[in-house]
């Protein structure tokens, strides 16, 4: 990672860009909109605004795609607060938050070692791959130790973060995404838990978080693939810092434009 991430989050807040009237709720639906965009909603952002604020029903669209997003609005608003709080992260905690995820969409399984719901959170007890041909996930009765690990590095590198700069602060962030979505603890709904623990621990770090839009997504995959095929993080970290500056800079330079229009 370079210093460019951290040039560009710097004049980013220098121009107020992130101090604009219903910026966090703008930023918000936009976070939304897009992570639901990457598992096959097509909701607008405008649609989603509509929704929320309005309480109403878009016609044309399915049930499922609503709630998907109403639930993942509901699990973001308790990830900000929770990051506000400074919570722990625990396993228990990461299962609420999937229950919110997949509240109105999840399903029930039944399996020879016993029914679990992923409407509820419940850690999988089956084995799932990639995809047709693809590779599997690790072995489901691995998951409740792998992700007891995995909360407590998290909160170990939490506890160091005083003394990060922008550039490692993200990193920890892009990390905690990658490994989530590896354990693959949940039948469903693994990609919008590991964006959401990405953006709760940026909130948590004051840092802009980061938005992975819906054109993004086939770079997105592949750079997760090629991770985990290769065995080597720097390849997602180095993505996700990429597509952070890219994404920082359109902003940027909307913002100047519109200003310039209105001088």
């Amino acid at each position: 990672m370079t210093n460019k991430l951290e040039e560009l989050v710097g004049v980013y807040k220098e121009l107020g860009i992130d101090k604009q009237i219903d910026y966090d709720k703008a930023q918000l639906y936009f976070l939304i909109t897009n992570s639901t965009a990457i598992e096959g909603s097509t909701i607008t952002e405008l649609e989603n605004q509509k929704m929320f604020d309005e309480g109403v029903s878009i016609k044309g669209k399915s049930v499922e795609e609503q709630n998907m997003n109403l639930d993942l609005k509901a699990a973001y608003e308790k990830a900000i607060n929770l990051a506000k709080s400074h919570a722990e992260i625990t396993v228990d905690l990461l299962i609420s938050l999937s229950a919110l995820v997949m509240k109105n969409t999840g399903v029930e399984y039944k399996t020879a070692l016993g029914d679990f719901s992923s409407a509820r959170g419940e850690l999988r007890l089956l084995n799932v791959t990639t995809g047709l041909g693809g590779r599997s996930y690790m072995n489901f009765d691995k998951v409740p130790a792998k992700l007891t690990e995995f909360c407590k590095e998290v909160n170990v590198a939490r506890k160091t973060a005083a003394r990060k700069t922008i550039d490692e602060l993200y990193q920890i962030s892009f990390d905690a995404h990658y490994n989530l979505v590896t354990i693959h603890p949940w039948a469903d709904g693994n990609g919008r838990m590991a964006r959401l623990l990405m953006n709760m621990l940026q909130f948590e770090f004051n840092l802009i978080p980061t938005i992975i839009i819906k054109e993004d997504k086939p770079e997105y995959i592949n750079a997760l693939v090629a991770t985990r095929e290769e065995k080597d993080i720097s390849i997602f970290r180095e993505f996700m810092a990429l597509l952070m500056e890219r994404n920082l800079t359109v902003e940027i330079y909307t913002y100047l434009d519109s200003i310039a229009e209105e001088d």
